[in-house]
């Protein structure tokens, strides 16, 4: 078997082969009348068709040469053959360009091929090649059909060879093309309008989480990469007399990578003035059933050894009460060394010098998995909802709900705090916790306090991120996105 460079230096002589006959390999202008998708779906023997694509095999049969065609649209079969005196009328082509294809191109290239349409023998739908044309000339070759790449890392590192040998990669991120149509126009029937927020920010807010940090040169100042859609000034957009308003973007978290989770993915996050966390968690669940029956056709699913039915009842479950559930610990009264021996029971890690806060997550982190749900997890306790109203009935809880979902958490919404001391109050105890260490804590946000004393109306917000769809497609992150960063590769590219 030819090594790769051998392989390669073949290439390169077929390569200088087309430019010694005044051949273009690389030609930037393209004449072509239909796409091979509209061929199949509009096929008529005898017509005379110009298409393009990449060949994708090569099958010789003496004077006959089929070969396989392959654009974003579909793929058609393809005959050229030697027989310049043939008069059916389906191939005519000249000696010297039959004998520059079979030269020159390699499974691999993009080629134009013009020519008739006819059907086999074996009732193959099969354009007879009259002529054609080198459009790019590949240099390396192919992975094989029925093995591809086989190492998961390679896969992901040489994405575009991953999606033109498995069709049902492609079609995974079309349908995440779908999704985020199907939430975009849902939020846009319900009167909701799209707005963009900064990426760069000088303090991030919206979510507990290690921001990336950058620098600005022309204002020479420390900036961050959000780590949520705007919260902060989607609110002020609120304040401003917006009613209802969206974002979908891209959220940067410099923290851990795992299959649900990435430093890069993109999130939705709606704010609507006048309501509470309860008429979010309706018109939650109203969206998730839909992008559920539009996207994928069912509200059924089972993933990772949970089945769930999204069109169920979504039960309401108390955060306190479901970790003394399965814990026996009340995370009201328990000490910090309660709760750490509790996780060392459990088996689950945690850093040594974590605060109550991150302690109290951690044990919920633990339960949630036991959940299939649906569900709503409400009740969460103050301290780890610094952007939550409490509770009129009980301040030591805030109005928040977070959908579970096959023991994770698909979203967070609830009634946004709108009064200026008490939220400089919760930004203050954050900060503590920066000062002590917890690189999660929020930082805070005087600029936005000062709206707040302006005034905003009650409002709810919520935001969910592409993890609903690596959820219900039954995908880990990387498999879910195009380009999941990579470290880069020892030893070369070859």
């Amino acid at each position: 078997m030819a090594s790769l460079d051998e392989i390669r230096q073949t290439r390169l002589e077929k390569k200088k082969k087309l430019m010694e006959v005044g051949v273009n390999p690389y030609p930037a202008r393209v004449d072509f009348d239909s796409s091979l998708g509209e061929v199949s779906e509009n096929f008529e023997e005898g017509r005379k068709v110009r298409i393009v694509g990449r060949v994708m095999s090569l099958r010789s049969q003496g004077v006959l040469n089929f070969f396989d065609l392959l654009d974003g649209t579909g793929k058609i079969q393809c005959l050229i053959k030697k027989d310049p005196n043939h008069t059916d009328g389906q191939v005519k082509i000249v000696e010297d360009n039959f004998e520059l294809f079979i030269e020159t191109v390699d499974i691999g290239d993009f080629i134009l091929v013009e020519g008739n349409l006819f059907v086999t023998k074996r009732g193959q739908q099969t354009v007879a090649v009259s002529a054609w044309e080198m459009l790019t000339k590949s240099l390396r070759p192919l992975p094989e059909k029925w093995h591809g790449i086989k190492d998961i890392e390679e896969r992901y590192r040489k994405r575009y060879l991953d999606i033109l040998m498995n069709p049902e990669i492609k079609a995974l991120f079309f349908k995440k093309a779908n999704f985020w149509k199907v939430v975009r126009k849902f939020f846009e029937e319900k009167g909701f309008v799209e707005v963009e927020t900064p990426v760069l920010e000088l303090t991030t807010g919206g979510a507990e989480a290690r921001p990336f940090k950058t620098h600005h040169n022309d204002f020479d100042i420390d900036l961050y990469l959000r780590i949520s859609v705007g919260e902060l000034w989607q609110k002020r957009l609120i304040a401003a007399g917006f009613e209802k308003i969206f974002e979908i973007g891209k959220v940067f978290r410099n923290e851990g990578t795992s299959a649900e989770h990435l430093q890069e993915f993109t999130n939705l996050e709606f704010y609507w003035a006048f309501a509470d966390y309860k008429k979010g968690m309706e018109l939650a669940k109203e969206m998730y059933r839909k992008i559920a029956q539009d996207v994928f056709g069912t509200t059924k699913f089972k993933v990772g050894g949970y089945e769930f039915d999204l069109a169920d009842e979504w039960v309401e479950i108390d955060y306190s009460q479901e970790i003394q559930k399965q814990t026996n610990i009340d995370i009201w009264l328990a000490s910090d060394e309660e709760i750490k021996n509790k996780l060392n029971d459990l088996g689950v890690k945690y850093s040594g010098g974590e605060n109550k806060e991150r302690l109290i997550d951690t044990l919920w982190k633990y339960c949630r998995k036991n959940i299939a749900g649906p569900a709503f997890l409400i009740n969460h306790p103050k301290l780890i909802a610094p952007l939550a109203k409490s509770k009129v009935d009980n301040q030591n809880v805030v109005e928040m709900f977070q959908p579970i979902i096959a023991g994770s958490e698909i979203g967070r919404g609830y009634s946004e705090l709108n009064d200026p001391i008490d939220q400089k109050e919760r930004f203050d105890k954050q900060q503590e916790l920066l000062r002590k260490g917890d690189e999660e804590a929020m930082m805070s946000d005087d600029e936005f306090v000062e709206m707040l004393e302006y005034g905003m109306p009650p409002t709810c917000g919520f935001g969910f991120g592409e993890r609903l769809f690596w959820l219900l497609a039954g995908v880990s992150g990387r498999e879910g996105t195009l380009f999941p960063l990579m470290r880069p590769k020892v030893g070369g590219n070859n």
